[in-house]
């Protein structure tokens, strides 16, 4: 009865991937489309590297505390990130939307592929970007839904353009914010341990 349930759900699930990846096939070469391909970019590894170092350098020359551990805290969450989504990208084959040919390259499988396009599975732009976001959220939440909201965008803007899947991007987002939300704990029990190790106390 599980197994029946689990095999109906992964097909609804595929059923909507593909409807998903039909709707936007065909806006691949349209300005919106390369506009939303350009924003994009700004999930990407090196860029979201980029932006973390920068707020942690900017924290330096601007004496704030906060900065700095903003962008210490965006960075390793970050690679947190990026570490987890590239052990499952590891374990999971899946043909990215604009590769596929048929529908069975869209299902997920087992498998020791390390192409780019046979990888689409979970998105890394998601993880990455969601990932940056929560930790800078942590000590300035109150750009936090500006921040969030940005990287929300960066991760659904790979569906129309045919890099990822819907489920790809959930996938991503969950495993970002599960790696931030690890090296928040990290963070939190390794500041008490500092604290309580200070002479004097």
């Amino acid at each position: 009865m599980l197994a029946h349930a689990i095999n109906r759900a992964e097909a609804r699930l595929l059923e909507f991937d593909h409807r998903s990846h039909e709707l936007f096939e065909d806006y691949g070469d349209t300005a919106p489309v390369k506009a939303l391909d350009l924003f994009s970019k700004l999930g990407d590894q090196p860029q979201v590297r980029a932006v973390s170092i920068m707020v942690f350098v900017a924290g330096i020359f601007a004496r704030s505390e906060k900065l700095v551990r903003a962008g210490a805290r965006m960075l390793i969450a970050h690679e947190a990130a990026t570490f987890a989504k590239s052990r499952v990208k590891s374990e999971i084959d899946r043909t990215r939307p604009r590769s596929a040919s048929s529908r069975a390259e869209k299902k997920l499988k087992k498998g020791p592929h390390q192409a780019k396009e046979l990888t689409s599975f979970p998105s890394g732009h998601s993880a990455g970007a969601i990932a940056a976001a929560r930790a800078f959220s942590r000590e300035f939440p109150e750009y936090g839904p500006a921040a969030i909201g940005a990287a929300t965008v960066i991760a659904a803007s790979q569906v129309p353009r045919c890099a990822h899947y819907p489920t790809d991007v959930a996938a991503g987002l969950a495993v970002g914010l599960a790696a931030e939300k690890a090296v928040d704990v990290v963070w939190d029990v390794s500041l008490t341990l500092l604290g309580s190790q200070r002479p004097g106390d």
